[in-house]
């Protein structure tokens, strides 16, 4: 029988997941059925069980339900503790346990898709939201130089810092004039095309600035171009996201060049 499968949000119409996956299924010959889930604001708990009773395997879950999807897990991997949130929900055994692949695939389309080492190198991430929270265990497992975080507010970032002590944080305000190695746009001054306060300096030629926002040239992508860095949107994010979920699932590892490829295109 043919395994279902859905992402769950809302809104959801634009989602790109039913594409990628059936690229996967078709690449690796899995029976699968992927489908989109539109989800009342006040009905995800309730949206779940019936997928549950009618047999779905699992479900990815997007904005604005990855807290709740923490909270419906009965059991959560160690970087879905870490990340505050849950984007994988897998069905096994009367069980929902919940798992988190954004900092996988953010790590991944780093090393595999742009070619740049993280071990060794200076990180900056921007913002404290859930998506920077998400990613910030999974960088550090790669051994870099330094992570700092920076936000608007100081509070926030220190917040996490008191779960990750192996970070450093600052204000906008406070950020040191100098070149990062990496630095990541994660804050969603994308989303109103709003610019960040931050120093140009932050850029160098030999910087790779990565935004999460994809489908647009951000604020963040267009001053990071203009000091000459090189940038990089969160499509190869998203791909790679969703090819750590579908080993989850399946136990098997896509190819991810194509299908970005393919999007891209």
């Amino acid at each position: 029988m043919t395994d279902r499968y859905a992402v769950i949000g809302n809104p959801i119409a634009h989602s790109k997941s039913p594409l990628i996956h059936a690229a996967f299924a078709r690449q690796t010959s899995q029976d699968i059925d992927y489908g989109r889930v539109l989800a009342p604001l006040d009905g995800f708990t309730g949206t779940v069980a019936e997928l549950r009773a009618e047999g779905y395997r699992g479900c990815n879950v997007t904005v604005p339900f990855k807290l709740e999807a923490f909270d419906l897990s009965d059991e959560l991997t160690p970087r879905a503790r870490d990340a505050g949130a849950v984007n994988t929900l897998s069905f096994v055994s009367g069980r929902v346990l919940g798992d988190n692949t954004d900092g996988a695939g953010l790590v991944a389309d780093i090393l595999s898709n742009h070619g740049v080492q993280i071990a060794g190198r200076s990180v900056l991430l921007l913002g404290a939201g859930g998506a920077a929270r998400g990613v910030i265990r999974p960088l550090l497992e790669q051994g870099p130089a330094s992570l700092t975080l920076a936000n608007r507010t100081l509070d926030k970032a220190r917040a996490l810092q008191r779960h990750f002590d192996a970070i450093q944080v600052s204000d906008f305000a406070g950020l040191p004039a100098q070149a990062f190695d990496i630095a990541i746009n994660a804050t969603s001054a994308g989303l109103d095309d709003a610019a960040l306060p931050i120093p140009p300096q932050l850029f160098a030629p030999h910087t790779l600035a990565y935004d999460m926002m994809y489908g647009r040239d951000t604020p963040f992508i267009v001053l990071a171009r203009s000091a000459g860095a090189q940038v990089a949107d969160g499509l190869g994010m998203l791909v790679e996201q969703a090819a750590e979920a579908f080993f989850v699932w399946r136990g098997v590892r896509p190819a991810t060049a194509p299908v970005i490829g393919q999007l891209r295109a």
